[in-house]
């Protein structure tokens, strides 16, 4: 680990001057989860670290009055998952936050963090390997071991991005609040990061001084607004790890007709992955076994897997079809004989 200099601003605005004028030199430190494993890895060699943590305006979580739920950068997974309020009106984000890592992890861990955590790809984390994504010419994905590698969106790099956080946020139809030297941005939590075709040296959208400051959950998302949501997520290992594959769902239900629906996957592209034609195949639909498995199969019919990461796609689609009926309140109905 190289030798740094570490800045403690006290509000967004140096913090954001100083990433700005050090360019690519400098990098944000929130929780540090992930950034101290790129450190120690030599994958990241900063001049200088800003420490966000000093910034205590950024750790929040509240609602306002009409029931906007807000989650500062600097909130930790703990008081996400932990706040009653969050798990009873945006249970998908309660669930989601709860998922991550284990409890050391989720007490240091922050919305910001995770949202923009790079990708844990072995390739990308190894010392040994000029990947794609550190500017070099192959992604050793396509000639290695894919196992925990993409089966959607991906080309020419084959990263999943790692966030549980993020298809949560999603599919309640989030957005992030974005502080730069330009000032303040307002976007959609799902433009927020770019496939690698878009750009391969970032996940985000993120320029230089830009860091995340909130993130914003409509009240229209809410259990009081007629919205049920759930995150179900498959990982190798129960006590923590991160996704093979997960589903983040969203829905508002008429009886037993559903009227509108979000459906995002997790652990399966490079980008949190919503499925527009999962949600069509259910709107307007009595969400039944025939019905969920139809959807399942039109969020995986574009994927196309890597040699060893086939098992993703039923992996993948029986996911959907879980929170499709769990949320759907025929979770227990057998399937077909």
């Amino acid at each position: 680990m190289r030798r740094f200099a570490f800045v403690e601003p006290a509000s967004v605005g140096a913090a954001t001057e100083i990433l700005a004028g050090k360019g690519a030199s400098a990098l944000p430190l929130a929780g540090g989860i992930d950034l101290l494993g790129e450190l120690k890895d030599g994958i990241a060699r900063p001049e200088t670290l800003v420490n966000l943590k000093t910034i205590r305006e950024l750790d929040f979580v509240r609602f306002d009055s009409d029931g906007t739920l807000r989650l500062g950068a600097l909130a930790t997974l703990t008081a996400v998952a932990e706040s009653e309020r969050v798990r009873r009106e945006f249970p998908a984000v309660a669930q989601a936050a709860w998922s991550v890592g284990s409890p050391e992890i989720r007490n240091v861990g922050t919305v910001g963090g995770n949202l923009c955590q790079r990708p844990r790809c072995w390739y990308y984390r190894s010392p040994l390997h000029a990947c794609l994504k550190k500017g070099g010419d192959v992604c050793f994905t396509t000639l290695g071991n894919s196992r925990y590698h993409a089966i959607l969106g991906g080309g020419p790099s084959f990263i999943v991005h790692p966030s549980d956080l993020a298809p949560a946020l999603i599919a309640c139809d989030a957005r992030v609040i974005v502080a730069g030297p330009a000032g303040r941005k307002d976007i959609p939590l799902e433009k927020f990061y770019v496939l690698p075709r878009v750009r391969l040296d970032r996940e985000t959208i993120l320029k230089a001084g830009e860091i995340v400051t909130e993130v914003v959950v409509p009240p229209a998302a809410s259990t009081s607004s007629g919205t049920k949501s759930l995150f179900v997520k498959f990982r190798e290992k129960d006590s923590f790890d991160f996704a093979l594959a997960s589903v983040a769902a969203a829905l508002r239900m008429n009886g037993a007709v559903c009227q509108a629906a979000r459906l995002v996957l997790g652990g399966v592209a490079p980008v949190p992955w919503r499925s527009e034609e999962a949600e069509k195949t259910v709107t307007g639909r009595t969400i039944d076994v025939p019905t969920a498995a139809q959807a399942a199969r039109a969020a995986l019919k574009d994927a196309s897997p890597l040699p060893h990461n086939g098992y993703k796609v039923p992996l993948a689609t029986a996911l959907v079809q879980r929170a499709l009926l769990d949320l759907s309140g025929r979770g227990r109905e057998p399937g077909p004989a």
